[in-house]
């Protein structure tokens, strides 16, 4: 079929295409991610920076203390040099002997000048494990607008921050200290390779990364520009041309301008990319930073241990959301409200069938679910892998089907409805639905269901209530039922006879001119334990009507003529 797509009327001529990497030997698409990167939350600095109010110091702390608890190794705490108020920040945590953990570095940020690089060092003293993080524009927009100069002079500017860093750090660290370097060259994505190359080594050639001492090279997608694919050649051509690459932890930090950050990351790191920065939930400038929650549990769902925390997923987004004054998307992955829900009518039932299959394989190796290959339709994770409940799974609205209604029921009540009468009773809720629209809480799926099925007995309706009964069988097999019950509001006592309780019962309600066929019959019980209840399911034909009725009780005769007793009933209303 043809594109009947028109040209639009936005200038699209104002913007050039991102420029290729030539690998034609490219390794990286073959590879796969099988182990955690590093992992460096900035939250407290690039997330913070970000916020129209940033956090006051109690809820950096409290981010912090997130964090940790988390289990980030490496967290970029601030940049001290910009104000008394980061720079109070992380002397706070330093001087708390309870604050930062043996095996955390804390990271500060730092432009390239002597009184930036000598403040920031300063805030450093005493602290166990610390990195300083210096950075420079290298692009040649900012080379030529911003800082009018040569590739030469913006060299230059790295190698004199780097020198700077090394002789600040000497001058005024300890030896309790043991002291990083990380060294980004801004807006790596603008920059050209060769350049950006260039730069790294020359940092290098000053810092002397050797046995030992470690040099953290960054290159970030300050703006995002290209595909993700386009960006993972960048990371494997440098990959293969820094010198010194095994004393050279290499870095990803991509930005979502084109709202793939998630996957840039990704692909870096099976381009050779050693570790990620990033923000819970995204959080940065503008479209924000690399989402480390998306990350992390993209890797736990193909079964990559992330060595990170994400088991109460709730706790960790109402932490982010006190401290950045913002709110999850409903949407966001692996945290938002929606995420483990389902609308639609085939999604639910898929879903029901899913737990259910679990359950059975479960059941039939002599294992729990747990011990079991996740595989249900629509979830790519175990909802209680996060500390999400099941009764969250599954809502109700007018698109819904009989899946979801049936899974409310099963999952909150105990109650495994028969197919037939999942889908007579989702067409009652999606009536209810539709008439007042909206999604229908679980709650209110259980009042419907009792108001139709299983009516208050204190307050009664319809044709029939049944008291006490009574069941004798004689030397054929034959039974005789005798019922004490209310017909039309007049007491009586209903007598009938039968193959069965059910049959002698349907015998003595056409006394009373009821006539009831059998058209399915199941039972189950509802728990285990001699305290159990049966719930007892019953399809009848009653004059031109099919309906089914329900009985719940702890003996199942009972529970078989209360679910005759609600078809009847039901008929009736």
């Amino acid at each position: 079929m043809a594109n009947r797509q028109q040209p639009s009327p936005m200038p699209t001529t104002k913007y050039r295409g991102y420029e290729q990497v030539g690998i034609p030997d490219r390794t990286w698409p073959d590879r796969r991610i099988t182990a955690a990167p590093r992992w460096l939350s900035t939250d407290l600095r690039d997330g913070n920076q970000a916020l129209i109010d940033p956090m006051s110091p109690a809820r950096k702390r409290a981010m912090f203390d997130l964090l940790v608890k988390m289990g980030y190794k490496e967290i970029e705490v601030g940049f001290p040099a910009s104000g008394q108020t980061d720079f109070d920040f992380v002397r706070s945590i330093i001087e708390d002997p309870d604050a930062i953990p043996d095996d955390v570095t804390i990271s500060v940020l730092t432009q390239a000048r002597e009184d930036l690089i000598e403040r920031t060092v300063e805030s450093l003293k005493g602290a166990k494990r610390a990195t300083v993080h210096l950075y420079n524009a290298t692009a040649p927009v900012f080379r030529r607008v911003v800082f009018r100069g040569s590739r030469d002079d913006i060299k230059q500017i790295a190698v004199d921050g780097t020198r700077l860093v090394m002789e600040y750090a000497e001058k005024l660290l300890g030896p309790e200290t043991e002291f990083g370097y990380q060294y980004s060259p801004e807006i790596f994505t603008d920059t050209e390779l060769d350049f950006a190359l260039e730069v790294c080594e020359a940092v290098m050639d000053t810092y002397q990364p050797g046995p030992g001492r470690e040099i953290i090279l960054n290159l970030p997608a300050t703006v995002e520009r290209s595909t993700p694919s386009t960006h993972a050649d960048r990371f494997e051509w440098m990959g293969r041309n820094l010198s010194r690459r095994e004393y050279v932890c290499l870095s990803v930090h991509p930005h979502n301008d084109r709202g793939t950050a998630v996957a840039a990351a990704e692909l870096a790191l099976m381009a050779g990319a050693d570790r990620v920065e990033g923000c819970l939930f995204g959080q940065g400038e503008r479209t924000g930073n690399v989402d480390l929650v998306t990350l992390g549990m993209n890797l736990f769902s193909q079964g990559v241990d992330p060595q990170i925390d994400f088991s109460d997923i709730d706790e960790i987004r109402r932490t982010w959301e006190y401290c950045n004054q913002m709110e999850v998307h409903p949407r966001h992955p692996y945290a938002g409200d929606l995420v483990y829900t389902s609308f639609s009518g085939s999604h639910q039932d898929a879903i029901k069938k899913g737990f259910d299959a679990m359950e059975a394989d479960a059941a039939a190796r002599g294992v729990t679910v747990d011990d079991i290959e996740w595989a249900v339709p629509y979830l790519p994770i175990d909802p209680k892998d996060v500390g999400r409940s099941y009764e969250a799974v599954i809502r109700v609205n007018s698109q819904s089907g009989k899946g979801g209604i049936a899974y409310v029921l099963k999952n909150d009540h105990k109650l495994d409805l028969p197919r037939r009468m999942q889908i007579e009773f989702s067409k009652i809720i999606q009536a209810k639905t539709d008439a007042e629209g909206g999604e229908i809480t679980p709650t209110a799926i259980w009042d419907v269901f009792q108001d139709e099925y299983l009516p208050n007995p204190e307050n009664p309706w319809g044709r029939i209530q049944v008291r006490n009964g009574q069941t004798t069988t004689d030397r054929d097999g034959i039974d005789t039922l005798t019922v004490e019950a209310t017909v039309d509001g007049e007491e009586t006592t209903l007598v009938g006879t039968g193959n069965g309780p059910i049959s002698a019962f349907f015998h003595a309600l056409q006394g009373v001119g009821i006539d009831v066929r059998l058209l399915d019959y199941q039972e189950h019980t509802m728990s285990e334990g001699a305290s159990a209840q049966a719930a007892s399911y019953i399809e009848c034909a009653i004059g031109d009507k099919v309906l089914w009725g329900i009985g719940i009780d702890a003996n199942t005769t009972r529970a078989s003529l209360k679910a005759v007793v609600s078809a009847v009933n039901r008929a009736a209303r």
